[in-house]
């Protein structure tokens, strides 16, 4: 095992890494940008070292700043984490000619899962469905017509080096693809710096269902089961639960297996997930490979209690897998909400600001992931998350219903948040049938949008009001009735002679 791990990322993931390394008996190395100095996983950590300026590029992307205080610190491996470094190839290719170890998979696995036309091909030869379209880029605007007048329109355009909704594009008809496939280009070259696209069938209302895969440095690989993740904005995920409310056990063994083979064909080491659309039907089509931890991890712990985290750090460390598929086995139901700093009434703007006040949810089965506390400010750098609340029940009834307390005890006040939003959808019909689909909120978002808060000001008048309706009734309460028709305010703030010989 590792004596020290240096942690390079922020937030409560970087809270998460410290915690399980804790667990383990590893010493841990904070990194910080200006924005973070008084950021918790700062404190938590055994060391800490400022690595520089608030912006990304400059601090928590710094590959080089990085690598220099791990050596300097006397690490032996690095927790990317998820986001920032973790994906790129570059950055495990440091590690390596450093001597450091990377938490994650080898950079030549990254680098043929972070494009995802080589990720489809992969999969396409492991004998696993993909959804119809590109098996490599587009060589330009006529083969990627070409290519969508064979699947049918409509037809996603993607960016081979794309992910997280970002470089993604839908197109309805040859008219809009003309107009689309340019700006599709232009965008995938300003997020990932490559103007290559591909074509992807568009499948209306499908499922988007991820299974959690660990590797170890032996070949051994294991699935913890499924995670359904069709609860989603614009391609970006809100609320993830597992099992799938949808899922039967034939079609688990099925795609369990499926995310097994692609794993063991590109050697892959280390946890991930591999991700799958299922259409109405139940067929089921391989989508990416996250070759990462997930946000949504700490669900599947819930139900299998495996500790994905330590099992990264003990596979990096050279740890043989102590779990065959046989022994994993899930237990009830679980439901995660990924809380952001954004205004729902507002598009989702962020909402960055400083916390005035926080109170966290608790009570069995309830577990909160965060960085926050009272006087936090929540940075314009970042990703506006900021939370996330994790439940579990003996069935999904109960999780619900779990989910719903747990929301209704958060209280986050000084920056808006998506927390009324989300008590929104744990309310909706549908979603309490398990009838939801990755168009889910983007078809209903003015339904499921809640009432608007009152401003400050409002409330201040509403209490006004009340308070002097209370006034009223209690004066009037001390009046015969029959003297109290046409009873006013005017008079029982005691301009009335009458009203004073009453009292």
């Amino acid at each position: 095992m590792f004596s020290k791990v240096l942690v390079a990322n922020r937030g409560e993931i970087a809270l998460r890494v410290i915690r399980a390394c804790r667990e383990l008996g590893v010493k841990t190395v904070a990194v910080y940008s200006e924005a973070d100095a008084d950021s918790l996983h700062v404190q938590y950590a055994d060391e800490c070292y400022f690595i520089g300026a608030a912006e990304p590029s400059q601090s928590y992307l710094n590959i080089e700043k990085i690598i220099e205080t791990a050596k300097k610190s006397g690490c032996e491996a690095i927790h990317p984490g998820y986001g920032f470094l973790s994906q790129i190839p570059a950055f495990a290719e440091a590690c390596a000619e450093n001597g450091l170890e990377f938490i994650g998979p080898p950079a030549e696995v990254l680098k043929k899962m972070g494009n995802k036309v080589e990720a489809r091909r992969a999969a396409a030869e492991a004998g696993v469905p993909v959804i119809p379209g590109s098996l490599k880029p587009a060589k330009g605007p006529e083969e990627a017509l070409q290519i969508a007048q064979e699947v049918g329109f409509p037809v996603l355009i993607k960016a081979v080096f794309g992910g997280g909704g970002k470089g993604m594009r839908l197109v309805k008809n040859e008219d809009e693809m003309r107009h689309v496939l340019e700006t599709a280009a232009l965008e995938a070259e300003s997020s990932f710096g490559s103007r290559e696209i591909y074509v992807e069938k568009f499948l209306p209302r499908a499922r988007h269902i991820e299974f959690q895969i660990i590797a170890d440095k032996r070949g051994r690989v294991i699935h913890l089961g499924e995670r359904e993740c069709s609860i989603q904005r614009r391609y970006q995920k809100l609320i993830e639960e597992t099992p799938s409310p949808f899922m039967k056990a034939e079609l688990r063994k099925k795609m369990g297996a499926s995310a097994i083979k692609i794993a063991k064909a590109i050697n892959y080491v280390n946890a991930g997930t591999v991700e799958f659309l299922v259409d109405q039907h139940g067929n089921y089509y391989f989508l990416e490979m996250n070759t990462r931890l997930q946000v949504e991890h700490l669900i599947t712990e819930m139900v299998t209690g495996i500790d994905i985290v330590k099992e990264q750090i003990k596979i990096a460390a050279g740890e043989k897998l102590a779990y065959r598929q046989r022994d994993v086995k899930i237990r009830g139901h679980a439901i995660n909400c990924r809380i952001n700093a954004e205004d729902p009434y507002e598009n989702f703007a962020p909402s960055p600001g400083t916390v005035t006040n926080l109170r966290l949810p608790g009570g069995p089965g309830v577990r909160v992931d965060t960085h926050l506390y009272a006087g936090y400010t929540v940075s314009v750098f970042y990703d506006p998350l900021i939370a996330k609340i994790a439940v579990w029940g003996l069935n999904r009834l109960e999780a619900i219903r779990r989910m719903r307390n747990a929301l209704d005890e958060f209280v986050v006040e000084g920056v808006k948040t998506t927390i009324p939003f989300h008590k929104r959808i744990m309310e909706d019909e549908d979603f309490l049938r398990g009838e939801i689909h990755i168009n889910f909120v983007d078809e209903r978002m003015e339904k499921l949008l809640p009432e608007k808060a009152l401003t400050e000001e409002e409330v201040a008048a509403l209490i006004a009001v009340l308070a002097n309706q209370t006034a009223e009734a209690k004066v009037k309460a001390l009046i015969p009735r029959r003297e109290q028709r046409g009873l006013s305010l005017w008079k029982i703030a005691g301009r009335g002679r009458g009203l004073r010989r009453t009292l």
